[in-house]
């Protein structure tokens, strides 16, 4: 009997170290810093990354880390995923090792990639065949936001599940957004992100031409964010080296987010709008842009590495 109720209070106590797992998957420059912050929030953090270097880093910093995310499913009621695109969501979640091969009833999935809405609905549904709930939360604000824990997230699902999802996410983020079922939380970031790309362009060219005008880039920055031109392209993240310290601009554009990755959602608008009868004529323009800068060495530069395509077009 002793030895029945010693093997029961083990199963218990591994049951309960399990709940109160966080499990994430993509360890790259928006999730490195996004799992950090779970850490810095005295988490249980279970990781896993096909990058063995970007599991280390977290490994020091306090992380257990996974083979695989099957692995990971078995170990965690708590999910959190930041994969690059549809086909890395695809094989995570419904490949051979993915997350549903052993998910646990129950168990909450949060996906901050930025997918295909449809994509984010098949992953919902098949995760709903296994008891788990699955809920997309792309994110705004870029890698300082990430490292900063001020990332604004977009989510899509079930309002009876928000509560908790959003209590996770409260420590990667200071905005948390509910916007509908599952699959909204995707078309409002490809919403923002088309305009994102559409208004780097813009200050990319503008800067140009005030700075072969004779104007000091500084101070043009500086007249445009006080005034009706005014945008995050300008005064947070400007495109242009030395105007604005801390950005990729002022770092030879490494960190932030890829052209690739830009013109990868750009594509994703291209598709919904096209399925959805909507007009896009501003973005096919930033898209033929983003297709010729990603031809570059820029490709995996951040994408206000168009201001140098632009400036050497000229």
């Amino acid at each position: 009997m002793r030895f029945l109720a010693r093997r029961s209070f083990g199963a218990i106590h591994q049951a309960c170290r399990y709940q109160s797992n966080i499990g994430f998957i993509g360890l790259g420059n928006m999730g490195g810093p996004m799992a950090l912050n779970l850490l810095k929030n005295k988490k249980n953090v279970v990781v896993f990354d096909v990058n063995e270097s970007a599991c280390e880093t977290l490994s020091a910093a306090g992380a257990e880390i996974c083979s695989s995310p099957m692995e990971l499913a078995a170990k965690c009621k708590e999910i959190v995923t930041m994969l690059p695109n549809v086909s890395h969501v695809q094989d995570v979640y419904l490949g051979e090792k993915g997350i549903l091969k052993a998910v646990q009833p129950n168990t909450l999935l949060i996906d901050s990639s930025t997918i295909d809405p449809a994509v984010s609905k098949k992953v919902s549904e098949m995760s709903q065949q296994h008891d788990a709930v699955y809920m997309d939360a792309p994110v705004s604000g870029g890698v300082p936001a990430a490292a900063a824990a001020t990332l604004t997230f977009m989510v899509g699902g079930p309002k009876k599940t928000y509560e908790q999802t959003e209590k996770i996410l409260e420590m990667m983020g200071k905005r948390i957004v509910h916007c509908g079922d599952v699959g909204t939380g995707q078309a409002a970031k490809l919403c923002n992100n088309m305009l994102l790309a559409t208004s780097m362009i813009a200050t990319a060219e503008s800067m140009n031409l005030g700075i072969k005008l004779g104007l000091d880039p500084k101070l043009l920055a500086d007249i445009m964010g006080s005034s009706s031109g005014r945008c995050w392209s300008v005064d947070t993240y400007n495109p242009v080296p030395g105007v604005i310290e801390g950005v990729p601009s002022s770092n030879e554009y490494n960190g932030g987010f890829a052209s690739a990755l830009m013109l990868k959602d750009l594509l994703l608008c291209e598709e919904a709008a096209s399925a959805s009868g909507a007009t896009i004529e501003s973005a096919k323009h930033s898209i033929s842009i983003y297709k010729k800068l990603c031809d570059t060495d820029n490709k995996f530069k951040d994408f206000s590495s168009v201001y140098q395509f632009i400036k050497m077009k000229v």
